[in-house]
């Protein structure tokens, strides 16, 4: 039996992959900020397998402390987290309001610090695998994306350095830059044949499930995904 936990995985990309890792067996603790949201996403889930709803807001460390301890007492072990929770908000500099700056830091960095850190003791002990889900924005800066630069810019350099930290322990982590994804990032209303060029969330979760099948002298520490054709392309 293994187990995860996927921090924002009542829709979109944490969705998908709750539901891969279900299909591969895992059982699966899924967090939303309100309780609501997260049992519509564990009702649609349960056919697959072994799901937990939870309400964790990533920007509390308490509340993701608690999520780890729900966890534990139902299973009594966690192997995988997947930092998944982000949100994003685009604005010119000399426009951001001060207010979305702090939203974003908090939720996209600190919280993925958060989520890390009040699990990490279990998941040394289950020598199991942390995941943070970054962007290519992590490492490609544009004009209106300041605070969102800053944030998956810092993800990934974190992940990065908790990579080095943990591999003394047997821990892999990795962190996963995805491109455009078909997703309700940013209030977007997925939309089945325009979004149909994009990564679709069943794509990261197979991509979470081959990642997670490599064979443990082998540790991929950061992935970029990409859409294989671009917007402006028909297919």
């Amino acid at each position: 039996m293994k187990v995860a936990l996927i921090t924002g995985g009542s829709k979109g990309i944490g969705l998908g992959i709750a539901e891969a890792l279900l299909k591969d067996g895992y059982k699966v603790a899924i967090t939303s900020r309100t309780i609501d949201a997260a049992n519509k996403a564990a009702s649609s889930l349960v056919a697959h397998g072994d799901i937990l709803a939870i309400e964790a807001d990533v920007k509390d460390f308490k509340s993701q402390q608690e999520a780890v301890s729900l966890i534990i007492q139902k299973w009594g072990r966690l192997d995988v987290l997947i930092a998944n929770a982000g949100v994003g908000h685009f604005a010119p500099i000399d426009e951001l309001d001060i207010n979305l700056w702090n939203e974003i830091i908090d939720t996209n960095l600190t919280g993925v610090f958060y989520s890390i850190k009040a699990s990490v003791e279990e998941i040394k002990k289950t020598q199991g695998h942390i995941f943070t889900i970054s962007s290519l924005a992590g490492t490609n800066f544009f004009a209106g994306g300041s605070a969102y630069n800053a944030s998956k810019f810092g993800l990934t350099g974190f992940t990065q350095a908790v990579m080095l930290d943990l591999r003394k322990y047997g821990v892999k982590v990795s962190t996963i830059m995805p491109g455009s994804v078909a997703s309700h990032f940013n209030d977007h209303n997925p939309d089945a044949e325009a979004d149909s060029w994009k990564i679709q969330p069943e794509d990261m979760g197979k991509l979470l499930v081959d990642l997670l099948s490599m064979p443990a002298r082998t540790l991929p520490s950061k992935v970029e995904i990409r859409p294989t054709t671009r917007r402006d392309r028909k297919i």
